[in-house]
């Protein structure tokens, strides 16, 4: 079986895909769900690329929110990806970065609901690092999330930087590996408007759910369905090939 490869984006981590995981494992899958850095798009790239060229066999990667632009740019190349999941996500193209994206479509409470906060950077000056107001955090991000769980989310949430929001990517895998989306239709983070014209535009198999934009904590059955509908055509691909080359 595939390994699944699981990348999460801004505001969260690891821990949001743990339904997922949990689901996947029952299923057999092995996974690693990768603990994207969030300080930019080259830099996250090559964090979880670096992982991707460790892994034996073929990988079904998924991704979350911003980390659909790290997948994007990773994933461009590696020879053992075989199949992308965007999970209320985005599939940038070349030069497209989040806030880029975010202006297409009306829709996403992200802008008005940042708290900028100022941290040293590499080079010895400052930058920002960006948190959704905690008092927000539920209604923005986790409206389909128990309260008391949301909360909880709000105050763990991992900051990305605001440089990664502004970065743009320089590769898109979406255009040589086969895709899915799954399209969350009460997201307040990344509208569904933008991301059924980004999915069109990749040409991926789409499902829609009334879901925010956690739907990976709120409904993660449904993600793991998708990533595992993935993996099978995956792997009904890979046999059909080398039933071919025989």
């Amino acid at each position: 079986m595939p390994t699944v490869v699981l990348v999460h984006g801004a505001f969260a981590g690891c821990s949001s895909w743990n339904g997922v995981i949990a689901n996947l494992k029952r299923r057999g899958y092995p996974v690693i769900a990768v603990a994207n850095p969030l300080r930019g798009v080259q830099k996250d790239a090559a964090y979880v690329r670096a992982l991707l060229d460790s892994l034996p066999g073929p990988v079904v990667m998924a991704a979350h929110s911003y980390g659909g632009l790290v997948m994007t740019e990773a994933a461009a190349g590696a020879p053992n990806v075989k199949a992308l999941v965007y999970v209320a996500s985005v599939s940038p193209d070349v030069g497209e970065s989040v806030i880029g994206l975010l202006s297409k479509f009306p829709g996403s409470q992200l802008a008005t609901s940042i708290n900028m906060v100022p941290i040293p950077s590499d080079d010895g000056g400052m930058t920002m690092d960006q948190y959704i107001v905690q008092e927000k955090f539920p209604e923005v991000f986790a409206a389909d999330v128990d309260l008391s769980v949301a909360e909880i989310m709000a105050a763990a949430q991992r900051p990305p930087s605001a440089g990664a929001q502004e970065e743009g990517v320089t590769k898109a895998a979406w255009k040589s590996i086969p895709s899915w989306a799954l399209i969350t239709t009460q997201d307040r983070g990344i509208p569904a408007d933008l991301q059924r014209f980004l999915a069109d535009r990749a040409g991926s198999t789409t499902v829609e759910i009334a879901a925010s934009h956690a739907v990976a904590v709120s409904q993660p059955d449904a993600v793991a369905d998708l990533i595992d509908t993935a993996a099978r055509a995956t792997a009904r691909s890979m046999q059909l090939s080398k039933s071919r080359q025989r």
